[in-house]
């Protein structure tokens, strides 16, 4: 089952279940709400899904989950976990013979990211890239700061966790997302990668509740104008990955802030390409699109770079 979050033009929020052309309405406003309130299924109206998602209906798209208090949305993701991905950070950060922290860390997944059940296997590279305040849906704009390098697509699946009234993680399910980073400002020093990942990200436009992840087919292009600058075929899922879909969980999930009842979290799986690693520098303007099979609609964003001159933050003194 998938389900997407829409806004209607008076402002009205509902939750809708896919179901080919047609959006079920529920009576939730948010998926949030729908878990709250024990997940119940009873239509509430209808809609054309194929009018939504073209952003030609009264209802509009936003991320398929979300917060009402967006601070306790954890955006984060798990690095180094497929094999493209490790040899393209290794290529930016390579300056010797010797292997890079990133090859030792993938290396290690290699050897103990996949650990028998039950047991506890070799942590993965994580990052914080924000709060849910940083989630943009289908068709709305990733954005390049003033301050910014650079802003790249990195086409990821991600899970979408929500912490119930005993502290307990439960994986609501996962969505096609693009996580978004700042390739340029991490390539001059790795040590700056976690400050490349502070940037929005896509997410959707649709939450499978069942999904699978043993093996995920998928693509990623970015489009110029009517031309297609950068295409790839993509490959994810825990059997083109190094670390297990438990392991990475065990390893998020093991901090006790991170199991706060109520709370939510999204976490990307990592990427098995992107454009960056092909020598492709997006521009202002340029179309993101991300599509794994499976997983419902493609996910387009535009990318918006500010091109204004940054200014300096004061702080003051109370």
């Amino acid at each position: 089952m998938r389900l997407v979050q829409i806004l209607g033009s008076s402002g009205e929020r509902r939750v809708a279940v896919v179901e080919g052309a047609r959006l079920r309405l529920l009576a939730a406003p948010t998926v949030w709400e729908w878990l709250r309130g024990g997940r119940p299924m009873e239509a509430a109206g209808d809609a054309d899904y194929d009018a939504v998602y073209a952003g030609e209906s009264e209802w509009r798209l936003l991320p398929p989950v979300d917060h009402p208090e967006p601070a306790r949305c954890l955006v984060s993701g798990t690095g180094l976990t497929h094999l493209a991905s490790a040899a393209n950070r290794d290529a930016m950060h390579q300056g010797g013979a010797a292997a890079t922290d990133s090859a030792r860390m993938y290396q290690l997944g290699v050897e103990r990211g996949k650990p028998a059940p039950g047991s506890i296997g070799a942590a993965p590279e994580w990052f914080y890239k924000g709060t849910g305040a940083i989630l943009r849906a289908h068709g709305e704009a990733l954005e390049v700061p003033a301050w910014a390098e650079d802003g790249g697509e990195e086409a990821e699946i991600a899970g979408v966790y929500w912490i119930d009234s005993r502290g307990v993680p439960c994986r609501i399910g996962m969505a096609q997302g693009n996580e978004f980073s700042d390739h340029v400002f991490e390539k001059r020093n790795y040590l700056n990668l976690a400050g490349s990942k502070l940037r929005t990200c896509s997410i959707g436009p649709e939450l499978v509740l069942d999904a699978r992840f043993g093996r995920v087919e998928g693509s990623a292009a970015v489009r110029r104008g009517r031309e297609t600058v950068w295409s790839a075929e993509l490959l994810t899922g825990e059997e083109a990955m190094c670390h297990s879909l438990a392991n990475i969980e065990h390893h998020h999930f093991k901090f006790d802030a991170h199991r706060r009842p109520g709370d939510l979290h999204i976490h990307f799986f990592g990427a098995s390409a992107f454009s960056f690693g092909s020598g492709v520098r997006l521009e202002d303007g340029d179309r993101m699109e991300v599509s794994f099979a499976g997983f419902g609609r493609p996910l387009r964003n535009p990318l918006r770079v500010d091109g204004s001159t940054p200014r300096l933050v004061r702080v003051e003194t109370l």
